[in-house]
C-alpha cells in the first residue's frame, strides 16, 4: 500500500500533464503487447523450409497439388498464399511476369501486416520525452509566478511544488520514452527478420515457377513457328 500511495503522490505532484503521458504509455502498451503476440507468437521464422517441400512438386509440374496443399497451409505460412498466387498464375499460362506480379501483391499485404502500427512506437516516445519537457516548462513557470506574487512565508513551499511538479513530469516522459524506444527496437527487429524469411521463400518458389513455365509470349512464337512449319510441310 506504501508503494501506491507514494505513486499517487509522485503522480499528482505532476500536474494536468502526467494524464497526456499516461494515455500515451497506455496507447504504446497495448501496440506492445499487440504486436509481441502476433510478431512472436503467431508467426515464426519457418517460411524458407515450408516452402522447400513444394520443390520437389512444383519441378514435376504438379501444380494443382501443389495449388490445393498450399490453401491448406495459409494460415499458419503466409507465404502459402503467395504461393497459391504464383502457382494460379503459372496454371494460367501467365510467365514469369504475371508470377512475380501475383506473388508480390500477396508479399506487399503480408508485410504490411507484419509492419502494422509498430511505427507508432517511436512517435509515442518522442512524444513522451517532448510532454515530460512540457512539464518541466510548465512547473517552473509556475514556480517562478507564485514566488513573484506570494508571501515570504508561502514562497518555499509553492516554489517547492512547482518543481516537483517540473521534475515529476521528467522523469515520468523517460519512464515511459525509454521501454517504448527498447520495446521497438526488438519489434522492428523481429519483424526485419519475418520479412527476410518470407522473402526468402517467395523468390525460391518464383524461381522454381519461373524457370519451370515458359512465359506466355514464347510459348505462343514457339506454337506459331510449328504451326508455319507444318503449313510449309503441308
Amino acid at each position: 500500500m506504501e508503494v501506491f500511495s507514494k505513486i499517487a503522490v509522485f503522480f499528482t505532484s505532476g500536474g494536468a500533464v502526467m494524464w497526456v503521458i499516461l494515455a500515451a504509455q497506455i496507447v504504446a502498451t497495448a501496440i506492445v503487447i499487440e504486436r509481441s503476440i502476433y510478431l512472436y507468437k503467431k508467426r515464426k521464422i519457418a517460411e524458407v523450409d515450408f516452402a522447400q517441400t513444394f520443390e520437389s512438386a512444383i519441378r514435376k509440374g504438379e501444380l494443382k497439388q501443389v495449388y490445393k496443399d498450399a490453401e491448406a497451409k495459409q494460415d499458419q505460412h503466409p507465404v502459402a498464399r503467395a504461393l497459391r498466387a504464383g502457382v494460379a498464375a503459372a496454371m494460367n499460362l501467365g510467365g514469369k511476369d504475371e508470377i512475380q506480379g501475383k506473388m508480390d501483391e500477396v508479399l506487399l499485404e503480408e508485410n504490411g501486416k507484419l509492419d502494422a502500427r509498430t511505427g507508432f512506437l517511436p512517435m509515442l516516445a518522442n512524444a513522451s520525452t517532448l510532454l515530460g519537457l512540457l512539464g518541466t516548462i510548465t512547473g517552473m513557470i509556475k514556480s517562478f509566478s507564485a514566488v513573484s506574487q506570494a508571501s515570504p512565508m508561502e514562497k518555499a513551499t509553492l516554489l517547492s511544488q512547482g518543481i516537483a511538479e517540473a521534475m515529476n513530469t521528467t522523469a515520468y516522459g523517460l519512464i515511459v520514452a525509454i521501454p517504448t524506444l527498447v520495446a521497438y527496437a526488438l519489434l522492428a527487429s523481429r519483424t526485419g527478420n519475418l520479412m527476410e524469411d518470407m522473402n526468402q521463400a517467395a523468390l525460391r518458389i518464383y524461381n522454381w515457377l519461373s524457370y519451370a513455365y515458359e512465359p506466355v509470349g514464347v510459348r505462343a512464337a514457339r506454337n506459331a513457328r510449328g504451326e508455319a512449319e507444318q503449313t510449309i510441310d503441308a
